[in-house]
């Protein structure tokens, strides 16, 4: 699996998945990065790509000391789920 992919741009984070690429859309304002959309192409739901593209995209957002709005109801379920990102909410 590719790395993750600032596409600036798109306003998209992308990761190339076997000539598909999955992918979450952002709107950056200050130090606030609204995460809106993730979209993991149907050739490669059900293993986990969507997981690995949100974890990812949060991680670098931690990087770069961004607060996230997870208007995409995943990443909102995905940060519930891993409490580790949760202060990382705006």
């Amino acid at each position: 699996m590719a790395d993750l992919i600032d596409n600036v741009t798109a306003a998209r984070f992308e990761m190339p998945v076997e000539a598909h690429t999955a992918f979450v859309t952002y709107r950056r304002s200050g130090d606030v990065i609204t995460l809106n959309h993730a979209e993991v192409p149907r050739e490669l739901e059900g293993r986990g790509i969507g997981s690995k593209l949100v974890r990812a995209t949060l991680d670098q957002v931690r990087r770069e000391g961004l607060k996230v709005v997870p208007r995409c109801s995943f990443v909102a379920a995905f940060i519930s789920r891993n409490t580790e990102y949760q202060d990382m909410l705006a």
